[in-house]
């Protein structure tokens, strides 16, 4: 089975499955993902070339019987607890994008809460966030 050999390939993992979820990859949240492996230090080593293998690889294994299950669990297993709540904000980051949070989103967040041990409060304030950052000026 195919692993993130790197956090920032897990943290990749974490966006692709965010703006999967709802069986839906917009151009909004593809442009996000671009944008944010551009600007986060988290991001500062990671080869842009490999974003497209690295997609798939995690496409692939959402595809796959259980697959949800296999890219949480690898999430977890590859990323070290310190960016833990890097790994939920860059999934909030991603839903956010579209301005409409979907049932199935929310779903994920709670899965992906729960499989990292995150305390709701440092979810809620995450969640809180980008509500502000993505708030419309009228």
């Amino acid at each position: 089975m195919p692993t993130p050999q790197t956090p920032p390939d897990a943290l990749i993992y974490v966006m692709v499955m965010a703006s999967a979820v709802d069986n839906a990859m917009s151009d909004k949240e593809l442009v996000r993902i671009g944008q944010l492996l551009q600007v986060l230090p988290v991001f500062a080593e990671f080869d842009p070339g490999e974003l497209v293998a690295v997609s798939k690889r995690c496409a692939d294994l959402l595809g796959s019987p259980e697959g949800l299950d296999i890219v949480l669990e690898i999430i977890r297993d590859t990323l070290p607890p310190r960016l833990y709540d890097t790994a939920y904000a860059l999934a909030v980051e991603i839903m956010a994008v579209d301005l409409f949070v979907k049932p199935e989103e929310i779903r994920l967040l709670q899965l992906l809460r729960d499989r990292l041990g995150l305390d709701k409060l440092t979810c809620a304030a995450i969640e809180r966030s980008a509500i502000a950052r993505y708030r419309p000026a009228a």
